[in-house]
Order: C-alpha cells, then structure tokens, then sequence
C-alpha cells in the first residue's frame, strides 16, 4: 500500500498480542517492535495495546512504562494506544476513574501518545481536550463532601482515609459518629463493626441481633470499649466485589486506624476543609445503652475550637437537628431515603429543621433500569424555600453509574451540577470530583467544557419494547417522615419513633440504615450482565 497511496495518507500498522505471529514475516509482534527503523519504511505510525506502553504487574497495578513512545518518536513513528473502554477495569492505579487512564498516556510530555482508539471517544475527548493539565484554583459553587474520607482508596474513616481526601481537594470531611461502650465517640461508617473492620475474628462470640439498627446480626462499637476497638484493624469496603468482581486497591485493604472524634477534628483544623459530623441512632444509644452521642459531638467540637471553619451536623432525625438549633456557624443537613419529589409543605417543613438535605441520587433523577427518566422537583422545591441540596452518593465503578453517562464519573458529576444544579456532592472519590469542579471544563460558558446528560435522553433512541421495572417508585417525602418525637433522657424508656426503619432500595448491596450515608445503587447487575444488557438495548 506504500507504493500506491499518495503521501497524505498515513498507513498505521496493528500490533497484536507480543505473542501472537505477524502473519508476513512469521514473527512475533513483540519482536516486530524491535525493529521499529524498518516500520518507518512502510508505515508512518503504530497501533499497539495500552500494555505495549504502561504495562501492569501481577497484581494489576501499573508497572514502570516502557520507552516504546519515545523510541517510536525517534524514528519519525506515531503512536496509538489501544483497548480502552470505560465498562472494562483497567488497573487499580485509576480507581475505575476512566479519565485518569487517558491522562495516564498524555501526562508525561516525553511519553505522551498521539491518539486512542477507544469505545468511549467523549472521555477521552474530554481528557484530551479539557482535562489535561487545566487544574486552576477557581472551583464552581458546589462542595465536594467526603463519604468516609476518601474511601474509594483506603478504607473508610481512616487517618489515611482523611489524608487522602485533603490532598485529593475534598472541602469538607466526614465523620460518621459511633460510640464505644466507655462513651468515645469516633468515626465509622455504621456501629456494626464487621464490615469495616476485622470484628468478626476476634469478636465473633459478641454478635448479637438488634432489630432497631438493622436485620443482620452485628458486632456493634456500643458493646465494644474504646481499647478493643482499637486493636481491630480496619477493612476495606468494596461494595460491588460480591456481585460484579470490583475490588477497591486491594494492596490498602487493611491499611490506616481508625480515629476518635476528637483527633479528626484535630486533623481538620489544620488543613483547609470544613467537617460533616453524622450523627444516627442517637434514641437508641440514649434508651438502650445510656450513651448521649448528641452530647459527645456538642462537647468535641467546642473543644476542638474550629472557628472560622465550616462545620455541618448530619442526621436522619429532626429532634437531633433540633439539639443544634441557635448553633452558631453551624449548617444543619437533613439526611432522606429515596423519594419522588418533596412538596411545597414538606420543604417548609425541612426548613424549620435544617439549612440543607441531603438526598440520593435517584431522589433527583428518577433512574429505572439504569437508564435515567426524569429530573425530579426536588432541588427546585428546595432552593425556592432556601434550603441547600448535596446529592449522594458517588462512585467511580461503571456498575454503579446509569447507561446515560457512559460509565464516566464525570459525566454523572457533570450532570447533577450543571443540569440539577445541586449544591454539593458526596462522593467515595473526591479526586474525580475535584479534577472537574476545578477545571474550566465546568464552567458552561467556556470554549470547551463536559456537557451534561439529560435524565431520559437515552431512552428516546432505545427500542420502545424494554422489560418491566426493577424498582418500585419510591414514595415523596411527606411532613410524617420530616418530624421525630423528642429524645429521649439517657437511660430512659425510649419514645417510639413515628418512622419506620430506613430500608435501601430492593436488591441494593448498602450499608445497615444507620451508616452515614445510604447507598443508592443498584448491585443487581454482574459486570457482564451489564454489558449484556447494553448491547441489548443499543441494537447489537
């Protein structure tokens, strides 16, 4: 073909497996590679695997790469990396990020390849076009509020955890508050410690089953005292391992401590993040375990002295909330399950409680299937009545994502920020919140930046005839789940709540309905029943 194309046509030549036999000269193709001056006789660029240039060790995470890019450039030779798709993992080093991938290749001047060939071209347009090297200190009005520290990367509310998500550009930090049995309040997703930690073997024998905090029988921190705590080491949470094979930094499973109230908010108040302090089960610690976790948090952080730091109080609870009316600089947040909407009545209502909700994901785009419908009132009802929306919760692994977003994080970030116009999110991942929010690829009126999604834009070209849905609808919020009786005296018989348990989303893999934050995601697809399904519904 070199002899009969003009010179404006650039012949590329495929490369294979480097085992695999090149069908002309009889050789193997990592051994073709040898010899890259007699490629330029005929060809005037290259097509390798992304392997071919950052390779990954046994353990799935990127070796040092090779010098394949530059000596290709020696010789006047482009090079094009291949094998990317969102949907398909890559190595741990990315954290199911897509986008960290692509700049993986494009980072490092003296090794950046001239083109991908990918399945998903708006990453990596986006990478190419608006993400590479456009970090700037401006960050659009929304917060990125951490869901355990950076948990997509240690295990949760852990001091590496919380380090991580500083240097990630977290602007707030959470602790979820649990309290031992000798009355130290300290952070961990849930006051069942199997989970996040190594309880279940050393603590078997104190597995006990309590109704009011969740179904499963559990090893639980009120039972446990502060020291006994602290000789379990952590464990990290992958939520999609059992289902999808998904398994988060696996070299960091049971790295980091777990930390008291009292220490992260030392550790906050010497870096520039504010705090969310959740605070669950406060009635049943009060009645049942003579525990005042309301009282702990109030104490902790008047010792802590966090002026002119932000702080937030999470909970689930209106009479909580209440506890911390009159606080001075401090932004209450009311926590929901999943619902449908939220009337004028029930916004006035979250008003008299609360400065902002919090609310999943589906709560402000109705999602079925994992295709996106619609956008809810929700935010809109809100704002009208001055109260600030975060969504929750994000993560990075494609499962978790609906079909409208490519299994591209960002786009999802991008859509419940430009289009929903949420006031924060929370995410397991603040570094891919972070690289967006601080780049101009989030301001809507630049020369380039990521586009949303609109909630149903996907089913409009999908065949019409698609199976029932998975998930029922889920209620709207009403005044009845917005007000708590009051809380009970410590010790006390405690005053039944007039809500029922919080339950997830039928078939949903979450964490007990205590935890910080509820997880809103669908784990009922494997990863190769979600492929499956896709190509399903694009037509293949």
């Amino acid at each position: 073909m070199a002899k009969k194309v003009t010179n404006d046509t650039r012949l590329v030549l495929t490369f294979l497996g480097p085992d695999a036999i090149e069908p002309t000269e009889k050789k193997k193709y990592s051994d073709i590679l040898k010899n890259l001056k007699a490629v330029r006789a005929f060809a005037s660029g290259i097509l390798v695997p992304k392997e071919y240039i950052w390779p990954l060790n046994a353990n799935g995470y990127l070796a040092q790469p090779t010098t394949l890019v530059a000596d290709a450039h020696k010789h006047d030779l482009e090079v094009f990396a291949a094998a990317f798709a969102n949907d398909i993992p890559g190595s741990y080093n990315y954290s199911y990020d897509p986008t960290a991938e692509y700049l993986q290749f494009i980072s490092d001047p003296n090794n950046t390849v001239d083109g991908f060939v990918t399945d998903f071209s708006q990453t990596a347009g986006n990478a190419i076009g608006c993400l590479a090297g456009n970090d700037t200190d401006k960050k659009v009005n929304a917060l990125i509020i951490t869901h355990n520290g950076a948990s997509g990367t240690y295990p949760g509310c852990t001091d590496l955890a919380y380090e991580q998500a500083v240097k990630d550009g977290a602007d707030i930090i959470d602790c979820s508050v649990q309290m031992s049995k000798d009355g130290v309040a300290f952070c961990l997703d849930s006051p069942d410690l199997t989970r996040d930690t190594t309880a279940m073997s050393t603590f078997l024998t104190r597995a006990v089953s309590i109704p009011e905090i969740q179904k499963e029988k559990g090893i639980f921190s009120f039972d446990l005292t502060w020291t006994e705590i602290q000789s379990l080491k952590p464990k990290m949470f992958s939520p999609f391992l059992q289902h999808s094979g998904l398994e988060r930094n696996p070299e960091a499973k049971n790295k980091g401590k777990l930390i008291s109230l009292s220490d992260f908010l030392g550790f906050a108040k010497t870096k520039p993040v504010g705090v969310l302090i959740s605070i669950e089960n406060a009635r049943y610690l009060a009645s049942k375990k003579h525990l005042d976790v309301v009282d702990a948090v109030t104490k902790t952080l008047k010792n802590a002295s966090l002026e002119n730091k932000q702080v937030m109080i999470q909970s689930d609870d209106s009479a909580v909330l209440s506890k911390f009316k009159g606080e001075s600089g401090y932004k209450r947040l009311f926590r929901f399950e999943e619902i449908s909407g939220v009337s004028k009545q029930a916004a006035e209502e979250i008003k008299k409680y609360a400065d902002g909700a919090v609310l999943s994901r589906r709560s402000l785009i109705d999602i079925d299937l994992d295709y996106t419908t619609q956008q809810t009132n929700a935010v809109k009802e809100l704002h009208d009545h001055n109260v600030s929306v975060y969504v929750y919760v994000m993560r990075n692994e494609f499962v978790h994502i609906p079909l409208d977003y490519y299994a591209d994080p960002t786009i999802e970030i991008a859509t419940y920020v430009i289009d929903v116009k949420v006031d924060g999110i929370v995410t397991e991942f603040p570094k891919t919140a972070s690289r967006y929010l601080r780049s101009t690829c989030s301001d809507i009126d630049a020369e380039y930046c990521i586009l949303a999604s609109q909630p149903g834009g996907l089913l409009k070209i999908l065949p019409k005839s698609l199976p029932a849905t998975a998930f029922p609808s889920s209620p709207p919020l009403e005044i009845k789940d917005i007000v708590d009786p009051p809380l009970p005296p410590v010790g006390a018989v405690p005053v039944l709540d007039s809500k029922p348990p919080p339950q997830g989303p039928p078939g949903a893999q979450a964490p007990a309905p205590s935890s910080g934050m509820a997880v809103a995601a669908n784990f009922g697809f494997s990863l190769a029943a979600f492929m499956a399904l896709g190509l399903l519904y694009m037509g293949h």
